[in-house]
């Protein structure tokens, strides 16, 4: 394996979570009582929706895996349609048959947030870290709640969103001002920690960062350029979200050549 960021560029959604689908379930059926790292928004469906496929079908087992989510916003009930307790549970935990009991969800509802910041890094420490962590990007480079200007060292705890942030997320709220405005997220250098990284995104509107990420320098005013760092990380793209990237020919010419025994 090539210690280097690896870029998969195809051709639309589907087969983004399918091939990024590939590399988590690679890792699951080396270690099925492993961990994986949860993202919630649109961008990983297609991954999620994969698996549960395979899981149906019997190709898969993720009853003793551990799960532990980015994020989650501050004073959201969990009750709520659209906090990530509910949000894991409908797209991942029940879908893929994953035991309740092995998932984890920052607590947003915490009456000492810093407390349970180190509490939820202790127990991803406690579970031997995270194997696979999924990733998806926001248009401002965000990945988990790390806003621009995030520390690249940070680790779990509450971050203000921006205006930007808010308003992409208000689709899922009845409206605008129903957006929290603070969460508590994994840092930056929690997600380096996770022993392989996998982000995908989809259309052009992701295409700017997508590249400020994957060939602009490391910077905090890109979140996800952090994963530069990382000695394994996979970034699934499809042609939309390519279209800024001025090497993509070279990376679809990597990904046609790489032999079959080191595709996943």
């Amino acid at each position: 394996m090539e210690n280097q960021m690896e870029i998969v560029i195809l051709p639309d959604s589907a087969e983004v979570g399918r091939v990024a689908a590939s590399v988590i379930a690679d890792v699951v059926a080396r270690k099925p009582d492993g961990a994986l790292g949860l993202a919630t928004g649109s961008s990983p469906l297609a991954i999620y929706d994969e698996l549960a496929r395979r899981a149906a079908a019997g190709e898969l087992d993720f009853s003793r895996m551990r799960g532990f989510a980015l994020d989650e916003y501050v004073g959201l009930d969990y009750a709520h349609p659209e906090s990530y307790h509910a949000v894991i549970d409908r797209t991942v935990t029940k879908p893929l048959g994953m035991d309740p009991e092995l998932v984890s969800v920052p607590d947003g509802l915490a009456q000492d947030v810093p407390a349970a910041c180190a509490a939820y890094e202790a127990a991803i420490d406690a579970a031997g870290g995270i194997d696979v962590q999924i990733l998806g990007i926001g248009a401002n480079g965000h990945i988990g709640f790390n806003e621009p200007t995030s520390s690249l060292a940070s680790r779990t705890r509450i971050k203000t969103l921006t205006p930007k942030t808010r308003a992409d997320n208000a689709r899922f709220f009845d409206s605008p001002e129903a957006v929290p405005t603070h969460c508590v997220t994994q840092g930056l250098g929690t997600i380096l920690r996770a022993r392989r990284l996998v982000l995908v995104a989809q259309g052009e509107a992701k295409a700017e960062a997508i590249a400020a990420a994957v060939e602009g320098p490391v910077s905090a005013s890109c979140p996800a350029s952090v994963l530069q760092l990382h000695e394994h990380a996979t970034v699934v793209i499809d042609e939309g979200a390519a279209s800024r990237l001025h090497n993509a020919d070279y990376y679809r010419y990597t990904w046609a050549n790489k032999p079959e025994w080191q595709r996943y």
